[in-house]
């Protein structure tokens, strides 16, 4: 897909560097070009030798080159390329471009260009939570920049959280989809998200709730954000930040949760990813229950409104494609399968959850879609990778 292409990337000062020489080698293999550009701090971690080496080209580093200069390169640059990709983007460097800034080569080529642009995040966990880079995000993706990643993991600082430089071969899918004649397919097209857990409260201070960080669909709405769907994001109390972007609708229990996706219709696609408790307590405390000789408190409890089934049976107002969620301990495939026909859903994303998977919270998946037509067994890989095929999967369906 990338035959003939050319690819402007600029490459970051952060210790995420190392994996642009692997990401300009897999690019190479899929015959497109690629022109490198380091900033400063870049050339401190990856070296401009073994970069132009690898690119079989020169290395631009510098805005002063008279060379160049004297026949407008930055601009030349900037317009060359039918992509550039900025791996890694440091936090300074995505400040530079929502603000537009150019004091050196890479913010100047990020403000010059007309052509479209991915960042590939790499930063401190703390730096990517900031209020500061969630805003310049937020303004960037208004902007139309497309992103990949960051991912969840360890880091070389020894912190854990997200502001991992996705991988080399997820960089080079995310290229391959902007510079897909489908990558804008979902424009015109809105779709509703549910995403994270409920809380259904005991008392003002406990809740019943399970263990989904909400990761899963949070990175599903931000790829179809990304194709250009209109998304309405329905989230309960995740621990991971929402897609900017979206639309976010913060909800915390299941009939909070019901009323948001009723009022979020008419969609084109509903993708109900959240995890909904099952159950509520019919009569809540208004004060915190206290142990006391009696024992336990006895804890009364009503089913909650289902509200898959209720998306897939609205009749005339039902979303043209339904995509169920199951999170199962055992015969996984079995149980998604009799739950997809008994919610009457088009499609049911299954996967294994059990505690010796790391799924349930954590930083990869591995599911199996359960269509009418068939099932696909996916390997194991990040959140975000399958986010972006079940999201390539949706548009095929609605454009």
């Amino acid at each position: 897909m990338l035959a003939g292409r050319h690819i402007l990337l600029v490459i970051g000062g952060g210790i995420a560097a190392y994996k642009s020489l692997d990401l300009i080698r897999r690019i190479k293999e899929r015959g497109a070009e690629v022109t490198p550009v380091l900033t400063a701090s870049a050339a401190e971690f990856v070296t401009p030798l073994s970069v132009s080496s690898l690119a079989g080209t020169e290395v631009h580093r510098t805005l002063f080159d008279l060379t160049a200069e004297a026949k407008m390169g930055h601009i030349e640059l900037s317009r060359a390329a039918d992509l550039i990709v900025v791996a890694p983007a440091t936090a300074d460097l995505m400040a530079r471009a929502a603000h537009g800034f150019a004091p050196d080569l890479a913010s100047t080529l990020l403000l010059a260009t007309d052509k479209r642009v991915l960042l590939a995040p790499a930063m401190n966990v703390r730096m990517w939570e900031h209020p500061a880079t969630q805003r310049n995000l937020e303004t960037l993706r208004r902007d139309g920049i497309l992103f990949v990643g960051p991912n969840q993991g360890s880091m070389a600082c020894g912190e854990y959280g997200y502001g991992r430089m996705a991988e080399p071969l997820e960089i080079v899918a995310a290229i391959e989809a902007a510079l897909s004649p489908t990558s804008r397919v979902l424009a015109g097209r809105h779709v509703l998200v549910t995403s994270g857990p409920t809380h259904e409260p005991i008392d003002p201070v406990r809740y019943i709730a399970n263990r989904s960080s909400g990761a899963q669909g949070t990175a599903i709405a931000a790829a179809l954000a990304s194709l250009g769907a209109r998304v309405t994001f329905v989230t309960g109390p995740a621990s991971v930040p929402p897609p900017p972007g979206t639309n976010v609708v913060p909800v915390e229990t299941a009939a909070q949760m019901l009323d948001a996706v009723r009022s979020a219709m008419p969609a084109d696609a509903a993708i109900m990813a959240a995890a909904v408790a099952d159950w509520r307590v019919v009569s809540s405390s208004v004060q915190k229950l206290k142990k006391g000789e009696s024992g336990p408190p006895t804890l009364t409890l009503a089913q909650n409104p289902d509200i898959l089934a209720t998306v897939a049976g609205l009749g005339s107002d039902r979303p043209r494609l339904v995509v169920g969620f199951a999170a199962e301990t055992e015969n996984v495939v079995e149980n998604a399968r009799a739950k997809r026909l008994r919610k009457d859903c088009d499609w049911i994303v299954a996967n294994d959850v059990s505690p010796s998977t790391g799924i349930m919270g954590g930083s990869e998946n591995a599911v199996t879609l359960i269509t009418p037509q068939g099932e696909e067994t996916w390997e194991r890989m990040t959140k975000e990778a399958v986010a972006a095929r079940l999201a390539e999967r949706i548009a095929t369906v609605l454009s």
